[in-house]
Order: C-alpha cells, then sequence, then structure tokens
C-alpha cells in the first residue's frame, strides 16, 4: 500500500513530529524545554540538518530548511532531505508522522514528497526477508496548504508509485497483453477511457514496425489508447501522449551483447509506463484538459519468424524504411504511433521512451534527453517544470544536417544512423513521423537506475510523471 497523505490542521498530544526551521529560528523554538533547546542550538551549529530527540512518549526531529541559491535548488534540498529523514525513522520504527513548518514557504509539501518517494518499495514477489517500511502515514499542517493541495499530491505521488510497480514488474508476468489489461484496470480505477487494439486491428491500420518488431514472438502485440476527456475541457484540440512500450528486449537477431545487458530489458516499458502515470494523475486530480495516450506494446525478441536486418517495412504512414539493427525497435513501433496520432489534429504530441544508450551515455542519469520542432516557448515552458520538479531536461538540436545520418540506399529511410549522434539520429527518424508540434524526451537514462539514488530510488523511478503532468496541469490553468 503507498504512503498515505494526509491534512490536518490539529494534531494529537504525542504525535511524532518534524519541525522544519530556518537556521536563525533554532534559537527561539518555543517547542523545547531549556535543556532541549540547548541540545538542538549546539547540533544546528554543527550543521546536522537533522536533530532528533526522543521524549519516550513520542519523538520530535528538527530539519534545518537547507539554504539555496534558486527556488528549485532549495525545493531539491528538502526531498533530498526526506531521504535522510527517512532513514531515521525507519531506525525509530516511526508509523506516522505529522510535519509542522515553520518556514511560511511549503517546505512540508516537498519534504513530504521526498519521504513519500524514499519510502517506496516494490516486494511483491519477496516470500522471504521482506521488510517492508513501518512508515505508514505523513501528516502535513500549516495555512499554506489545504487538503485539496495535500490530496494532489497524493494522487500524483501514487501515479509515480504506478508507474514504477508497472516498471518493476517481471516479464514473465507481462506481455504485452497482460500490460494491456493493467492499463484497463488503472483506467477503470482513474476514471479515464481505455481501448486495445488487438492484433488484426494492427495489421488493418498497416502498423508496419510494430508487427515488424513482434514477428519473434509468441505473443501477440498490442496497441492502447487511453482517453480523458472532462466536460468543459480548456482545450479544443487533444494533448497526445505516446509511450514506447517495448515489455522486454532482447535486441531481436540483433542480439544484445551480453547477457547482463539483457538483465533489466524489461524496463524498456518505462516510457509507456510514465504515459499511463500521467494519464491517472490527470484523471484522479480531474484536471480539465483533454488529453489521449497511445501505447504500441510488444517484446523484442529473436524467434524463427523474427524481422531481420535489411528487412525493408512499410510503415503506418506509408514509408518505407530498411532496417539495418533489430534493436533499434523502438523508434519503429513510435513511429508507427507518432502516424497515426495525426488523425486527431492534436495541439501538441509528447513521447516518452528509453530510446537509445547514446542519451544515457551523453547525460548519464541526471536528466532527460529532449529533442523538439515544437519551438522555444514549449521547450522553455517545459524545462521550468523540470527545474522546479528536478526532472531536468537537455535539448539536443534536430538540425537537418542530422537527416542525412538516416538516409537509405534502397528505402524511404533506415533506422540506425552512424556511431555519432546516436540520440539525434533516433530522434530525427521519430520526426519524419509527425506533421504537428512536438516534443520528443528519451528517458534512457534516468527510467531505470542499477544503484540507489536519493529519493529515486533503485530499480523503476517513475521519471517523466512529476514533469508532464505539472506542465500539462499548467496549460489547463
Amino acid at each position: 500500500m503507498p504512503t498515505q497523505l494526509k491534512y490536518s490542521t490539529t494534531l494529537g498530544k504525542n504525535s511524532d513530529l518534524v519541525l522544519i526551521v530556518q537556521a536563525e529560528q533554532v534559537p527561539s523554538l518555543e517547542e523545547f524545554s531549556a535543556e532541549e533547546a540547548g541540545y538542538v542550538k549546539q547540533q544546528a551549529e554543527q550543521d546536522t540538518k537533522i536533530i532528533a530527540l526522543n521524549r519516550y512518549t513520542h519523538h520530535v526531529y528538527v530539519v534545518v530548511a537547507p539554504a539555496a541559491k534558486t527556488r528549485p535548488a532549495y525545493q531539491e534540498a528538502l526531498r533530498q532531505a526526506g531521504y535522510t529523514l527517512l532513514k531515521q525513522l525507519k531506525a525509530d520504527k516511526i508509523k506516522e508522522v505529522a510535519l509542522v513548518d515553520k518556514t511560511d514557504t511549503e517546505a512540508g509539501l516537498y519534504l513530504a514528497e521526498g519521504l513519500y518517494l524514499s519510502n517506496y518499495q516494490f516486494q511483491k514477489y519477496k516470500t522471504k526477508d521482506a521488510k517492508p517500511s513501518t512508515l505508514q502515514t505523513i501528516i502535513l499542517t500549516g495555512e499554506r496548504l489545504s487538503e485539496q493541495t495535500v490530496q494532489e499530491q497524493q494522487n500524483l505521488l501514487d501515479a509515480v508509485t504506478l508507474t514504477r510497480d508497472l516498471v518493476n514488474e517481471t516479464p514473465n508476468n507481462q506481455s504485452a497483453t497482460q500490460f494491456s489489461e493493467h492499463l484497463e484496470e488503472i483506467g477503470r480505477t482513474a476514471g479515464f477511457k481505455t481501448e486495445v487494439l488487438d492484433e488484426i486491428k494492427i495489421q488493418t491500420l498497416k502498423m508496419g514496425g510494430l508487427l515488424a518488431v513482434n514477428m519473434g514472438s509468441e505473443e501477440p502485440p498490442t496497441f492502447t489508447i487511453m482517453e480523458w476527456s472532462p466536460k468543459g475541457a480548456a482545450n479544443k484540440k487533444p494533448y497526445i501522449l505516446v509511450g514506447k512500450g517495448v515489455v522486454y528486449d532482447t535486441g531481436g537477431l540483433s542480439l544484445k551483447p551480453t547477457p547482463q545487458s539483457m538483465d533489466y530489458m524489461k524496463s524498456d516499458m518505462a516510457g509507456a509506463a510514465a504515459v499511463t502515470g500521467v494519464m491517472y494523475a490527470l484523471a484522479k486530480n480531474n484536471v480539465p484538459l483533454h488529453v489521449i495516450a497511445l501505447i504500441p506494446a510488444t517484446d523484442n525478441r529473436p524467434g524463427g519468424k523474427a524481422y531481420a536486418p535489411g528487412d525493408v517495412l512499410t510503415m503506418h504512414n506509408g514509408m518505407t524504411v530498411e532496417v539495418l539493427n533489430t534493436d533499434a525497435e523502438g523508434r519503429l513501433i513510435l513511429a508507427d504511433a507518432l502516424s497515426f496520432a495525426q488523425k486527431y489534429h492534436p495541439e501538441l504530441v509528447i513521447d516518452m521512451a528509453t530510446l537509445t544508450g547514446a542519451a544515457a551515455r551523453a547525460i548519464g542519469k541526471e536528466g532527460l534527453v529532449a529533442m523538439s520542432n515544437a519551438g522555444d516557448e514549449v521547450m522553455g515552458a517545459l524545462k521550468k517544470v523540470g527545474e522546479e520538479v528536478h526532472e531536468r531536461i537537455v535539448e539536443f538540436p534536430l538540425w537537418e544536417e542530422y537527416r542525412k545520418h538516416i538516409e537509405s540506399d534502397i528505402a524511404d529511410i533506415k533506422n540506425l544512423g552512424g556511431a555519432e549522434a546516436g540520440a539525434i539520429s533516433a530522434g530525427k527518424f521519430l520526426e519524419c513521423f509527425t506533421n504537428y508540434p512536438w516534443v520528443h524526451f528519451d528517458i534512457a537514462g534516468t527510467a531505470y537506475l542499477l544503484g540507489e539514488d536519493s529519493y529515486r530510488g533503485k530499480m523503476a523511478t517513475g521519471s517523466g510523471v512529476r514533469l508532464v503532468y505539472n506542465y500539462l496541469r499548467s496549460l489547463a490553468q
């Protein structure tokens, strides 16, 4: 069960408390006896960021709000403090804790965000030695907050949890069909409409990329359409989200070079999971925006009928693609979805995908690679939101010269560029299937981590959910 956020204007007498204070407030805190105040002051002077007091009937923790040059840096430091605080709460076996913000800066909301995300666990398959976290509930207080604000945050963070769960699920329990069934269930829970197109319908639509990638599999592909269309939507033309749904990727006949490089390829559907998380948050928070999500899903395996390097595919929009590497499969299934999106005459299309190792090598796990033809205003707004939620964006160019990287001798284009600018040639490939404003996010470096990284944790991170949700929410306002 995800951590619960609650809003309250009153606290019980012996509630476990976290006081969030500015450094200069420490000497004048009224909550402490003279002896306690002396200890807290001494710890603060030693630059201790989290000070713990055990009153035996309850615990009191003091979090000294960090000094930061910018508001986004301040908010991120509080999320990081939540990660550190959780270790102390676990050690003390705290089940419920109340955050009392004395800084008048909504610090509690960001500390709670870090606590919540740090408290995530995936223990579905643990039969022994499972150690569930004791922390169950975080209570937020303060005049700058409201029950509605806290509930919205709950729904958004639940969406991140849902996304992480989808990505962490094992491939033997998440074929394309099973994945689409999960999406239908999520739609029923959140309140958005879901339609799943089967293989016959995909063939009728001539989605040559999705069908080709699926040829080596014993499981059929799916194409899921999710729609959130509330009354009074602020937009006339829909916003479209597209997510790469490769539920497991061996590389196909262009087999990945080592077994280790396949170990975490269940995460190759993290873009589709993130899109689903955004839809969940939009619907649960009743955001007045018409949004449609498209998810092409399949695994990529080297079966007897698998598509091969040298094949030429005809895509949904009629373009022909020469296949040079079957491990460059994500762009093929995304291309069909991006082409399909044209029927909606969208205001903007955003795709998310664990698309290239080149993106991860370029900027690591610290940011998302983006490419766009939507203009500076759209990218400026996305970058601003990215700074605020600390899902920072690095924009790569889509100069026309990069089109040469995917020129084919025998087809319209090929599915692989050269050794250089691999992330960009993949983006340039996708651009060929758009005729509308479009943003591409390559989340290969951020979606799945092999080591723990603060509140992002280990394994699935839910990368992109908070970014895209908050951007769309700002458009609705």
